[in-house]
């Protein structure tokens, strides 16, 4: 059997798993966010923080619940890192320094989960199942709350109320989040990953030194981090280390973990607004985006240039052997478009075509599935982007779901898919004109400044995978990446909240022959290309000073 036919038949297994899936969670989620009734632990958590889960709320409130919610994590995670050299099961490891502590606790509060540290060698057991794999539930479940806010503000009208922040957080992580990921962590263990308390144990000589692992909590937290497209690593070398992903099949499982819960969120979005056939247009509009990138990118890494790619059968170098090019090329993918930022393999050492595919995937917003929640409310801001372009073809006031879209809510969404780039190209033109930040690139030329626009690129867009090659962990950029985490997360939620409650707050309007149809193949092929074309081409100048001058010149 060829790799290639193997990736084929990776691809079509993994298709068939989240179409089987897709139905019975898709309204499990739909039933969670619209139920009234309140189960006993969810009830006890509402006591402790004093919230009243039966209280509406209108965008402004639930904008301070995300915003008041996600500050105390922040803080709360920074206090654990620098307290972390006291607390008891920290290996002997020493408090994170200040930077850097910043850097993480806005990293895992914002779903972004960059790391700058090697896992294994800073954080012990305490912050890392206390802290970060806390977060990894937290930080998926906001999103997810987020997403729901905005659906509420297209099923409801003639309100501004878009639902209760706090009883969408509990909801989430209790009922949805939590189950999935305990059924993952089983197979992850079943399928080899370890899940201990154990200390860091000698295991022989290596190049004349002692090699040394330290065990932990991984498959609990492995599992969390790919259902809730987080991707923070308990090791350095992340879903390519044995223990976090020992085989082809757990690196498939991981995979479906991945875009499970961002497919099935479509359904849920279809079942709440009254129309199944508005969650499968959307569901179309990400599937071919997915499709066509993990295609493109397989192509790219098995094409056979020179002697050493025809031995190899392909760019294997940065690649794990286990996985092969296919495993490595749909993972990269499943990473890139959503805000996942897991890597089984380095992006640095793919074709220069290759990684400029993962960066893109970034760069189009993380929309195909997109990150938990945030890859629905991400696709239906451009979905109302695609009916405003349509309505200026047309002449006619633009409508979408029942709703006009008028200037204020046009407004809202330019502003929401204008903050990542602005953050993106701004950061990476100041480290590129300063002298310092440019002595952490490892390679110069195009590959060089690939890696510093990827690391922004993944910070600002809340992915959190790394390039490799940039030597991150400096005051600059653990500072800068730090601040383009917290704003590339939390602005566009402001802008997401104010549009849901301008939204709920309209009357319906009826539709007529002059209506364009949203849920058929046409306006998800006009999706589609408003996606490619709007936000693709914001990047092209900057990725053709990258990977495209890369891929061009080899």
């Amino acid at each position: 059997m060829s790799s290639q036919f193997a990736g084929f038949l990776q691809l079509t297994a993994l298709i068939a798993a989240l179409a089987l899936a897709y139905r019975p969670l898709g309204d499990h989620m739909a039933k969670v966010y619209s139920s009234e009734k309140h189960y006993k632990p969810e009830k006890w958590i509402y006591k402790a923080i004093g919230a009243n889960p039966a209280a509406e709320m209108r965008w402004p409130a639930y904008l301070r619940g995300v915003l008041a919610f996600s500050a105390v994590s922040v803080l709360f995670l920074y206090l654990l890192q620098r307290i972390q050299g006291s607390l008891p099961g920290s290996l002997g490891f020493s408090s994170i320094d200040p930077d850097q502590a910043f850097n993480t606790a806005a990293s895992f509060a914002a779903n972004t989960n960059w790391q700058s540290y090697s896992g294994e060698q800073a954080m012990g057991h305490v912050v890392q199942t206390g802290g970060l794999a806390v977060q990894n539930f937290l930080s998926a479940a906001v999103g997810m709350a987020v997403a729901v806010a905005l659906v509420r503000g297209f099923a409801r009208s003639r309100t501004g109320e878009l639902g209760n922040f706090w009883a969408d957080l509990v909801r989430g992580t209790v009922r949805i989040l939590l189950p999935i990921s305990v059924l993952g962590a089983l197979v992850l263990v079943a399928c080899g990953a370890i899940q201990n308390f154990s200390g860091i144990h000698q295991v022989g000589q290596f190049m004349g030194g002692t090699q040394e692992w330290n065990g932990g909590a991984v498959a609990s937290q492995e599992a969390i981090k790919e259902l809730g497209t987080n991707g923070g690593g308990y090791f350095n070398a992340n879903s390519a280390h044995p223990f976090e992903n020992p085989n082809p099949l757990s690196n498939l499982f991981e995979i479906f973990l991945i875009l499970l819960i961002p497919f099935a969120l479509t359904r849920t979005f279809g079942r709440m607004v009254g129309s199944l056939k508005q969650g499968y247009a959307i569901l179309g509009a990400m599937a071919v985006i997915w499709i066509g990138f993990s295609a493109l990118m397989m192509w790219t890494e098995f094409a056979h240039r020179g002697p050493a790619f025809e031995i190899a059968g392909g760019a294997m170098e940065g690649k794990e052997t286990r996985f092969g090019i296919a495993g490595s090329s749909i993972f990269a993918v499943a990473t890139t478009l959503t805000s996942t930022g897991a890597v089984n393999s380095f992006h640095s050492s793919y074709t220069g075509f290759g990684g400029g595919i993962a960066m893109l995937g970034m760069q189009l917003g993380e929309i195909a599935p997109g990150g938990v929640g945030s890859g629905l409310y991400g696709m239906l801001i451009m979905a109302i982007i695609a009916v405003f372009i349509a309505g200026l073809m047309v002449g006619r006031t633009p409508e979408y779901l029942g709703k006009k879209i008028g200037t204020r809510q046009i407004k809202f969404a330019a502003c929401y898919i204008l903050v990542t780039p602005a953050l993106v190209l701004g950061f990476t033109a100041a480290a590129m004109a300063l002298p310092t930040p440019a002595d952490s690139m490892t390679n110069s030329g195009a590959h060089g400044f690939s890696e510093i626009l990827y690391a922004y690129t993944s910070g600002a867009n809340n992915n959190g995978s790394a390039f490799a090659g940039l030597n991150a962990d400096t005051p600059w950029f653990n500072t800068t990446i730090g601040i383009a985490m917290l704003l590339g997360r939390f602005l566009p939620m402001v802008f997401v909240l104010a549009l849901a409650g301008s939204l709920a707050e309209q009357r319906p309007v009826p539709g007529t022959a002059g209506t364009l149809r949203t849920d058929q193949p046409l306006y998800a092929g006009l999706l589609v290309g408003t996606i490619l074309i709007i936000t693709g081409l914001t990047y092209f100048p900057a990725l053709a000073l990258g990977p495209l001058a890369e891929g061009l010149a080899s």
